[in-house]
């Protein structure tokens, strides 16, 4: 496996690379907005595709690179499921699997900190965000923190996983790199308690100033889907209505971009054909089964996904390859289920 931890000194963030050999696919968590050319730079040079970024929650000390770097390669990104963020491609839930070519991140739901903090465990090695540092534990006095959330987070699960866990948190301040499961909940003094009474009071005693970059951050990661306006032209964005109207002509057919596992979870719009988007390049070649439909339905294609993002990126994938007339669901599979569109497979 290929593993680069990288620092950013000024909001002293740690952001994580994986990938399971050279030449394939690649993740990154938590990166930072300064780096992203760096980030780059090193895909390149380890001749590795992005398919993932990650964030394990909304951040205030510094602006996520997640936006960024899907502008730049048409990554997915992902958070969980209670994020803000106004359009993520995939919002995982508890105990899931994110897939990056093999590797398997399982989603643990470890609020706290913040009200969307998710850690990703795989193999021996867990990514704590904020939840659990090395030495200390996130502050849990902004954005809807919880001590006693914090508390059951911490002793309820990741101080659950084996003492061999390699501890990776999205900040330290000492130098410190990594650190264990069974260190942690041995030596970290924040954990040297009894009750979640005697966590919450340590936790909101400790009177610690806001970040400098909290009111510029926050926002700034909260907005990531702005930029996708430059994916779309005038008139490719349907709403739910152009939708249904548009799905009268037999000609026309819908083309879902989600997982297989998000279908399995959460269903799909009737009489829709399932191409994954980490299939797109393949699908779009000449024999491929999307370049295909998309000629025998000229102007009659609509793609969807969860939330938009997915189907605006493949969009101009499609137009840049030549493909013209295609269309995309705006908001996705959510938009379309908030407006009691039907949904099948559920």
């Amino acid at each position: 496996m290929i593993f680069q931890q990288l620092f950013d000194p000024t909001s002293c963030t740690y952001t994580y690379m994986l990938a399971r050999r050279y030449g394939g696919e690649a993740a990154i968590i938590d990166p930072v907005l300064e780096h992203v050319e760096t980030y780059l730079a090193l895909f390149k040079r380890l001749d590795l595709r992005l398919v993932k970024a990650i964030d394990t929650h909304i951040h205030a000390d510094h602006v996520t690179g997640l936006g960024e770097l899907r502008d730049h390669t048409k990554c997915v990104t992902v958070m969980g499921e209670r994020s803000g963020a106004d359009v993520v491609s995939m919002r995982v839930k508890e105990d899931e699997i994110v897939d990056v070519d093999g590797l398997a991140l399982r989603t643990m739901y470890t609020p706290g900190h913040t009200d969307d903090s998710y850690s990703y465990a795989m193999d021996e090695r867990v990514f704590t965000g904020d939840a659990l540092l090395i030495g200390g534990t996130g502050r849990t006095d902004f954005q809807n923190g919880d001590p006693r959330a914090a508390y059951d987070s911490l002793f309820g699960k990741l101080l659950k996983l084996p003492e061999e866990t390699l501890v990776f948190p999205a900040h330290d301040y000492n130098g410190n790199t990594a650190s264990s499961i069974g260190y942690e909940r041995t030596h970290n003094p924040r954990l040297q308690i009894s009750s979640p009474e005697e966590y919450a009071e340590i936790m909101n005693n400790l009177n610690l100033p806001n970040p400098k970059m909290m009111d510029v951050a926050v926002p700034a990661n909260l907005a990531i889907g702005k930029s996708l306006k430059k994916f779309i032209k005038p008139g490719e964005a349907l709403s739910v209505a152009q939708c249904r109207k548009a799905r009268e002509n037999k000609d026309v057919v819908l083309i879902d971009l989600r997982e297989a596992r998000e279908r399995d979870r959460d269903g799909w719009i009737p009489h829709s054909l399932h191409v994954p988007y980490e299939k797109l390049g393949e699908q779009l070649e000449d024999c491929g089964a999307l370049h295909r439909v998309a000629e025998d339905h000229p102007n009659g294609v609509i793609l969807y996904c969860a939330h938009g993002e997915r189907s605006a990126l493949a969009l101009d994938t499609m137009r840049k390859r030549g493909i013209a007339g295609v269309k995309h669901l705006a908001g996705g599979l959510k938009a379309w289920r908030e407006s009691d569109g039907e949904i099948e497979g559920r």
